[in-house]
């Protein structure tokens, strides 16, 4: 596929399979090396958004604490009678103003881009919009967007249907290609602000290493058909997917998903993770949010439990998206990495990273799939590591000695079980195994896998290699 203006980013040389065990990996990149990753701006779009990956400090901090919040019933009573959860319609109200990288579109919008693609548009209401866009001047707002609406045509070829998102980065756009049959695809349109545009060249060259070494998408790495400059805007053309696995649990009721659902979805996002890993690349922000269904079609039930209708997906395909953030292990490590309630504690202690934390993550997803919510509801490092503690048991002592945080005194977390803070903790987390709704060998099997996931130690962690191998997968084997 050719791309224009390719000069600045590096030739791939010499690439073979990951699975052959050998692989060259591209000279270090430029990056614009981010802080904390708390919370994202969550215009919703479900493609590759990687404004996590750019946004300043203050805005992370000043955002940190609407992120994910949940609602009252949990924050004073965690584990109360699961068969009576009606906490969705509060969660749901929390979210109004809660920002996320690759949330979906709106029911309105998902309808209309099925019903695009089964009516598909008329040739010449195309043309008209064409003709009525193509004379307007190319004009940015003051903070680098790209100025654009329904029926303006990119590159003479891409015409914008709809908005998906708009963050920190810049926006996301569903647009009909029509050099291909009128197919719709996704472009994400990057501020035209130099950071923006060399984190953009940045992620641009992880999506085309990785198409080059899984042209087929083979381990379910989101696709990049192509990318161009507009105006100075980099346009970044991907393959529409559906929703996020998180925007299908909120658009569900925050109802967790099905244990055989859970079973297919971690197996797929196991072995696309274990790709990038066998290619000595580190993803850094795995969460709900990143992982899309290729298609989020359901049917409705009726839960006889929860006595209320239910979405059942009709197919759990998934891909993994936002490689804007994205490490070689030849490359500089940031010091802080993932988003908040998915960062390894290795990340948190200060203590380095590698493909490990990306194991933590993938633990930290399964959980929230198990459950509805995320387990690691908080905004301060301390309480994290108390939530971890809470869940896990104590932090080693050997992490707590290497690490140069404050958090810890006399070898043990300097923490108050009983302030105000540690009853939230003590209320808000439980043990691990006291998660499980049930205890049959699915369920055991579900949580044994978990729980070498969410090892503290890194070099003691499950790797993805093991992972593929756990008995909680041998009914896929079968």
């Amino acid at each position: 596929m050719q791309h224009s203006k390719r000069s600045h980013c590096s030739e791939w040389n010499d690439r073979k399979s990951w699975d052959q065990g050998s692989h060259s990996v591209p000279h270090k990149r430029k990056r614009s090396h981010s802080s904390d990753k708390e919370s994202k701006p969550h215009k919703s779009h479900h493609l590759e958004v990687s404004d996590s990956h750019y946004l300043d400090d203050k805005f992370i901090n000043e955002r940190d604490h609407h992120d994910r919040r949940y609602v009252e019933e949990y924050r004073n009573d965690f584990c109360e009678v699961y068969d009576n959860r009606h906490y969705h319609r509060d969660y749901e109200k929390s979210h109004r103003h809660h920002h996320s990288k690759s949330s979906g579109r709106s029911r309105k919008s998902s309808h209309k881009r099925k019903h695009k693609r089964r009516h598909g548009s008329g040739h010449h209401s195309h043309s008209k919009s064409h003709r009525r866009k193509g004379s307007r001047s190319v004009e940015d707002d003051e903070e680098g967007h790209l100025i654009c609406e329904s029926g303006d045509v990119l590159r003479a070829r891409y015409e914008i249907i709809t908005t998906l998102g708009e963050g920190a980065f810049g926006k996301v756009v569903e647009c009909i290609d029509h050099n291909v049959r009128g197919m719709h695809v996704a472009i994400k349109i990057v501020k035209n602000v130099s950071r923006y545009r060399e984190a953009a060249r940045s992620e641009i060259q992880v999506l085309e290493y990785l198409n080059t070494m899984d042209p087929s998408s083979t381990f379910r790495c989101v696709q990049m058909l192509e990318w161009f400059d507009h105006h100075g805007h980099v346009c970044i053309v991907f393959e529409l997917l559906g929703l996020s696995t998180y925007d299908f649990i909120k658009e569900n009721s925050f109802l967790p998903f099905h244990i055989n659902d859970i079973r297919q979805m971690a197996y797929q996002i196991c072995q696309s993770i274990n790709f990038l890993h066998h290619n000595k690349l580190t993803h850094t922000d795995l969460k709900p949010e990143n992982i899309l269904f290729v298609e989020s079609d359901y049917v409705v039930k009726y839960n006889s439990k929860m006595k209320r209708d239910e979405r059942t997906l009709k197919n759990t395909d998934i891909k993994v998206v936002d490689f804007g953030s994205a490490t070689f292990d030849d490359e500089h490590h940031s010091t802080l990495v993932s988003t908040r309630h998915y960062r390894a504690p290795e990340v948190i202690l200060a203590l380095g990273w590698s493909q490990p934390c990306d194991v933590w993550s993938i633990g930290c997803i399964l959980i929230e799939y198990y459950l509805g919510f995320t387990v690691f509801q908080t905004h301060d490092s301390k309480e994290h590591l108390a939530m971890m503690e809470r869940l896990l048991g104590p932090l080693p002592t050997h992490m707590i000695k290497k690490s140069r945080k404050r958090y810890f005194q006399h070898d043990q977390l300097d923490w108050d079980e009983h302030s105000s803070a540690g009853r939230y903790v003590r209320r808000r987390c439980k043990p691990l195994k006291e998660l499980m709704h049930c205890h049959d060998a699915e369920h055991q099997n579900l949580f044994d896998l978990i729980r070498k996931m969410l090892e503290y130690d890194p070099s003691k962690r499950i790797t993805l290699d093991e992972a593929l191998q756990h008995s909680f997968f041998d009914l896929l084997k079968k």
